[in-house]
């Protein structure tokens, strides 16, 4: 079992950088992969950046590419999401997820099988 718990998200101005954290419990978190999905109101969760248990590989959609990159401490448990030159159309409430062994696709929701409370992320024009 692992429980998760986002934090450092806010409002920021367009172009600006914030990064979140997700601390995580248990005694098991290094063998997990961990990704960071969003959601807009009114839109589908969607899958961010993925980071492999070993924090070597990483996946991140391509809006994204360039602006953000995940990292993990495993002595802190712990995951980040650094953003940088934040636009509008990043506005979301902001998950990390842990997946316990890839069975599909990293970038389904449902591959996951913990998640965070979530932290929103506003970005002003």
């Amino acid at each position: 079992q692992v429980q998760l718990v986002e934090s450092g998200g806010g409002l920021v101005q367009a172009g600006g950088s914030l990064r979140l954290s997700c601390a995580a419990s248990g005694r098991t978190f290094s063998s997990y992969a961990m990704g960071w999905f969003r959601q807009a109101p009114g839109r589908e969760r969607e899958f961010v950046a993925r980071l492999s248990s070993t924090g070597i590989i990483t996946y991140y959609t391509d809006s994204v590419k360039g602006r953000f990159t995940i990292s993990r401490d495993n002595a802190k448990n712990a995951v980040y999401l650094q953003m940088n030159s934040l636009k509008p159309e990043d506005t979301a409430v902001y998950y990390c997820a842990a997946d316990r062994a890839l069975r599909g696709s990293y970038r389904s929701v449902g591959e996951y099988d913990y998640w965070g409370q979530g932290t929103q992320v506003t970005v002003s024009s």
